[in-house]
């Protein structure tokens, strides 16, 4: 049987996968250069971007400056960020952020009409712009949405599902996708671009949406590009803990403990002011796990919104309020519980300052990537930023390469197997199995017994996943294609962030092994990988268990 007769040909001048704040800003920056933009959404507001409670930082402050917002990147980063790109994102985001008030985004002001500055958590200053309060994401992303569909030279995409790249002698020759009008398409071209954004669904609490499933990356290393620093997952200190069977947890942004909102513990003691001179305002790996270990042993913690409103600055943080409120709190009376929860992804597929990955032809932008300016822990606030920086290199290197000539005769790749479960529910067991035991194994706190524990049962979950191949014309519906195809990555991509985890025997930055508390110089660097290494970890293990 010839299975490509079953897919579809076209071709396509540029390609971004993903609509976060950096898909959109890439695919803007191509104009006039005419550019295909997929999402797996319906809508192009989606993704973790149009989530995001907190800002932009930008040094913009009279008393501020970009050595000095690169500073508190490297001091939060441990000793893993990179001096010269942390500088260059400080300087360039600045533009980036004057580039969107000329573009009319409704970033908030003082009253004297200059933009208004926050203090965040690892910054020595205020220098974080928001925009309708904590609902910054979502008034970026309604800005940026508007712009694009008013864009003729972007076509978009939506209830698209990116599989695979297709890559011949080390260059990309295109992108399979899948959607529910037209099946699988092979959407030939030489030039796409990654900006996926996170992993958050790997583990059972997250901030993220459903969506952020490690797509991208997933699509990288199958491709064969290089990975760096995946070990390096940030929880964010405090998630609204509302009841859910593993839903996304409401984020309650740390914008609050800049305005003076307090941690307490089940007694109604202030303990981060035991844990680190900046208490509530200290990194965010620091303040998580100490949360964690009062969780963890049973207590419960709680974030006291009290002392915003006595200093009348409640109304700045509507959608926290908005969401304290539909859980049933009451913010001004009673302080609201809290939990960390898998916020976002240091590590990624390694690009050079321009956005290159390590494959010919692919780039990637924002969350997915790794810049090497994060480090072991994002600044908070620096991640808009860099998806907006980062876009714009990416579309202007890509502008800069010339698209390669294709033979003549095209051939359509293969109609690839797909993996499929029996039905939607044994996929959800599946993927509720990946995510609690990520959250238990790999989560805030790790050690060599629990990430092997981890490792064992993500390499049996991957064997038995795949016992089952069927062609799309059996899956039943593309919702279950696309969640067959979500699981898919999953399972990949916690096979990788647990490989990555056990091989970092020290402690830092978001990175906690209670096998190995501190931080050793010997590991100050980053450490990088391919599929194929884990590949072949995966082997030498079940090697030894059989010898065993």
């Amino acid at each position: 049987m010839n299975n490509q007769a079953n897919m579809a040909l076209r071709t396509d001048n540029i390609i971004v996968v993903g609509s976060g704040v950096a898909g959109l800003i890439c695919a803007l920056a191509f104009a006039p250069r005419r550019v295909t933009l997929i999402t797996k959404t319906n809508g192009l507001a989606s993704g973790s971007s149009n989530l995001a409670k907190g800002g932009i930082a930008a040094a913009i402050g009279p008393d501020d400056s970009p050595s000095s917002h690169a500073s508190d990147t490297l001091q939060a980063g441990a000793g893993l960020s990179d001096p010269e790109r942390a500088l260059e994102l400080a300087e360039d985001g600045i533009e980036s952020l004057h580039t969107l008030v000329r573009k009319g985004v409704p970033f908030d002001r003082a009253p004297d009409g200059t933009l208004e500055l926050a203090r965040e958590a690892a910054h020595t200053c205020a220098r974080v712009v928001h925009a309708g309060g904590d609902s910054t994401g979502e008034v970026l992303i309604s800005a940026l949405t508007k712009m694009v569909y008013a864009t003729p030279s972007i076509e978009v995409l939506e209830n698209t599902f990116g599989y695979d790249l297709v890559v011949n002698e080390g260059q990309v020759d295109g992108l399979i996708t899948v959607d529910s009008d037209h099946g699988w398409v092979f959407r030939q071209s030489s030039l796409v671009v990654l900006a996926t954004g996170g992993i958050g669904m790997l583990w059972w609490q997250t901030t993220n949406p459903a969506e952020s499933t490690g797509d991208g990356l997933a699509i990288a290393a199958r491709a064969g590009a290089k990975l760096r620093d995946l070990e390096f997952m940030q929880f964010h200190p405090t998630a609204l803990a509302v009841a859910g069977e593993g839903a996304r947890l409401p984020l309650l942004t740390e914008a609050l403990r800049g305005a003076g909102a307090l941690l307490l513990d089940e007694t109604g003691h202030r303990f981060m002011a035991d844990e680190h001179p900046d208490a509530e305002l200290a990194p965010r790996d620091v303040v998580a796990r100490a949360i964690q270990r009062r969780t963890a042993s049973g207590q419960d913690v709680f974030l006291d919104l009290r002392p915003v409103f006595a200093n009348g600055q409640a109304a700045l943080f509507p959608q926290a309020m908005d969401v304290a409120s539909e859980a049933g709190f009451d913010p001004a009376m009673q302080p609201l519980p809290v939990v960390p929860a898998a916020h976002y992804h240091m590590g990624g597929v390694l690009v050079d300052r321009n956005g290159r990955t390590s494959v010919n032809g692919l780039w990637a932008c924002g969350e997915v990537a790794s810049t090497g300016i994060h480090g072991a822990n994002r600044l908070a606030s620096n991640s808009l930023l860099e998806g907006l920086v980062y876009a714009q290199k990416v579309a202007e290197d890509v502008c800069g390469q010339s698209v390669r000539k294709r033979p003549a005769a095209r051939r359509k790749p293969l109609l690839p197997p797909v993996i499929s479960a029996p039905g939607l529910a044994e996929l959800d067991v599946t993927l509720d199995t990946v995510r609690r035991s990520m959250s238990e194994l790999v989560g805030i706190s790790r050690s060599a017994h629990g990430l092997d524990t981890a490792l064992s049962m993500l390499a049996d979950i991957d064997l038995k996943f795949h016992q089952t191949r069927r062609p799309l014309a059996d899956v039943e519906t593309h919702e279950a294609f696309v969640r067959c195809s979500e699981v898919r990555n999953v399972v990949l991509v916690a096979r990788l962030v647990t490989l990555a985890a056990l091989r970092r025997e020290e402690s830092r930055g978001a990175h906690y092994r209670i096998d190995y508390p501190g931080s050793h110089r010997a590991w100050k660097h980053h450490q990088e990988m391919t599929i194929n290494g884990l590949y072949e970890y995966e082997r030498t293990a079940v090697f030894h268990a059989a010898a065993s």
